[in-house]
């Protein structure tokens, strides 16, 4: 089980005890311009190609004096952030890491006089690992490029008067206009009576949005039409796109179970091929007759060169940042690497039904009361109101065009039966027929019969009425669920509405398995249930009232997590604009991220064991040896990086 699930982001500290001690990033200490670094480059690899020019092209002998004070020359310019790191691990008591066989393998080259080849492992080595840091660096500022479209000023109207400042200077209760074209930078609530949004860049979903007055505006949509005003309902570092965009950083950090086992695998691969270097060294010197130092120690630094570990400790986090990346251009928001390995191992996926499966828009359809029709549903709305359940918004909405909702005080909502309050003096209960039950609220059998949603309605104790309620099925719900059984993914839906509806639902959706009429409690054991049986279980629900089975599922996956802020804490996968069809599209990524991993692996160990044997045997040499390790690292880092433009079918 998770432990951190329903733990706030903010509250989540990195995994630092799992980050592997080996990074070779450019950006790490010591700090240097990419400028710069090209240039030392640049400088190094000149002399040594004019080095190799008059030598083996013109047969210009240079004395040796010059030849070592190039050689040197050129080594440094090249190699001195590797020779530093090196010697940081060493006062640190680090001494098996990449830097340090780097370090001995090219100084090894230079004490027998192979001066150019230590050169060229040395620059070549540098290359490999500045394209390696620039990959790792772009996956990373991919993912938060495609999120981090808050603007960097908003027009706010203090006293009359409209100022331009930083959206972190605007008060939450302050009055904000949006320009026709112009992005909202803050969440907020829109005074306006009606405006159009392009919410693409939050939800995916190309279809302009039509808000009303009273709606909530969310940062990073677009204003279309017109000058809207809007109240500023949170603070700028609040806002749902602060807060997922926060979730995409920490996201690097959640590790998957291979990057573990990688990195604990390198600390323990390095130790072993330096001891078996040495060996290559000087264990030939009991069992070879001609046995020479120079010889075997240059076999020696062959099998360190190749051995370094750089392309599996790299290309492999790339990996899984591209998996990350692409999900989030499909609207997905994973928050760790790790739930990406978990998407490729589910058994079944439990939905909710509300808001999930089907779209969540209800509408009122029959009113039943004993009471002026009137003055019930004015009754019930103003109740309904202190509500954000679906069902209760529907009522709401139903009754706008109605007279003034009486007053209502003492509002409690009853998880997963409705609300008790006071409504205009009176003891009012709004909910399912159990809400009913558990006051002991005598009501018409015959209701138990309706298929519908219903609203059952009492005033001090007494049964007055109800209303049935009507939603309908999202449009990819039926596919999605067809595609999982080709996956072999079981569906199984829990409702806490009617079991006639819930079954209604399964049916128009080839679901075998749905239970209706559970409270959140209920959910949780047959989530628990199927995990005992050794179920691998992703369930998709709204993260609000379905929070602890969210927190439960080997996956918690939220649909419209922009419009909770639970939803963002609570699951694992935010999936933004409600298609259930991203379900599989979340599956699909995690496959294609874990077989681009997979491959990376095997090719580097692949060619890493082939190479060192040849090294080991004096076939292949120094030059051959770096060829292949910073070969076989960017071949590595290109198949990692074809994860970001990869196109799901």
């Amino acid at each position: 089980m998770k432990n951190t699930d329903s733990v706030p982001l903010a509250q989540q500290a990195p995994e630092k005890a799992n980050k592997p001690t080996h990074e070779h990033n450019h950006s790490k200490a010591p700090e240097e311009s990419l400028l710069k670094i090209y240039w030392r480059l640049w400088l190094s690899l000149t002399i040594l190609i004019g080095f190799l020019l008059l030598k083996f092209v013109l047969s210009y002998e240079l004395t040796q004096p010059v030849e070592i004070g190039l050689m040197v020359a050129a080594y440094l310019l090249a190699g001195y952030p590797t020779l530093e790191r090196a010697f940081l691990s060493l006062k640190r008591s680090d001494f098996f890491n990449e830097f340090t066989l780097m370090s001995i393998a090219t100084l090894g080259a230079f004490y027998i006089g192979e001066y150019s080849e230590g050169v060229a492992v040395m620059v070549f080595y540098e290359i490999g690992e500045l394209f390696q840091s620039l990959a790792v660096n772009r996956s990373k500022r991919s993912i938060k490029a495609l999120l981090d479209i808050r603007p960097d000023s908003v027009t706010v109207v203090r006293n009359g008067n409209h100022q331009v400042i930083h959206p972190s200077d605007v008060a939450v209760g302050e009055m904000i206009i949006v320009k026709a074209g112009e992005k909202i930078a803050l969440d907020g609530t829109l005074l306006t009576q009606k405006a159009t949004f392009n919410t693409s860049a939050l939800t995916g979903e190309s279809r302009p949005a039509t808000k009303h007055a009273g709606d909530a505006v969310l940062a990073g949509m677009i204003n279309l039409e017109r000058l809207i005003e809007m109240q500023v309902s949170t603070a700028f570092k609040d806002s749902k796109l602060s807060r997922i965009l926060s979730m995409v950083q920490d996201a690097t950090s959640r590790k998957a179970p291979t990057q573990l086992f990688i990195s604990r695998f390198a600390k323990v691969y390095t130790p072993i091929v330096f001891f078996l270097a040495l060996s290559v060294i000087l264990l030939p010197f009991f069992f070879v007759d001609t046995y020479q130092f120079k010889e075997w120690l240059y076999r020696g630094m062959v099998f360190l060169v190749i051995a370094c570990p750089c392309a599996l400790t790299v290309s492999i986090p790339l990996g899984y940042f591209g998996g990350i990346g692409l999900a989030s251009r499909h609207g997905i928001l994973v928050k760790g690497s790790n739930f990406l390995d978990v998407m490729t191992e589910l058994t079944t996926v439990v939905s909710d039904k509300t808001g999930t499966l089907t779209r969540g828009v209800f509408k009122v359809q029959e009113i039943k009361t004993s009471l002026d029709e009137q003055e019930f549903i004015q009754t019930v709305a103003a109740l309904e109101k202190a509500s954000t359940h679906p069902i209760a918004k529907a009522i709401a909405e139903y009754a706008l065009d109605q007279t003034q909702i009486h007053h209502v005080e003492r509002v409690e909502e009853i998880a997963g039966q409705g609300l008790k309050g006071i409504v205009a003096g009176k003891n009012v209960l709004c909910g399912n027929l159990k809400l009913l039950q558990k006051f002991n609220i005598t009501y018409p059998t015959e209701l138990e019969q309706i298929v519908d949603t219903i609203v059952a309605v009492s005033i001090d104790n007494q049964y007055v009425g109800y209303l049935t309620i009507a939603d309908e099925v999202k449009e990819d719900a039926a596919q999605t669920v067809a595609e999982l059984k080709k996956m072999g993914i079981e569906t199984i839906m829990l409702s806490g509405d009617k079991a006639a509806v819930v079954q209604k639902i399964a049916d128009q959706l080839h679901i075998s398995t749905a239970y209706g009429e559970l409270l959140p409690e209920d959910k949780v054991q047959k989530v628990q249930e199927l995990k005992n049986a050794g179920k691998r279980i992703a369930f998709v629900g709204d993260g609000v009232n379905d929070a602890p089975v969210v927190a439960l599922a080997d996956a918690g996956i939220a649909m419209g997590g922009l419009g909770s802020d639970a939803t963002i804490e609570t699951a694992d996968i935010v999936i933004q604009n409600d298609q259930p069809s991203r379900i599989v599209a979340a599956i699909k990524i995690g496959k294609l991220t874990k077989q681009v991993v997979w491959q990376n692996i095997i090719l580097a160990m692949g060619v890493k064991i082939a190479v060192m044997a040849l090294g080991a045997g004096g076939v292949a040499n120094l030059w051959e040896a770096v060829f292949a390790d910073v070969g076989v690292a960017l071949l590595a880092i290109l198949n990692a990086y074809r994860i970001q433009s990869k196109t799901l079918s």
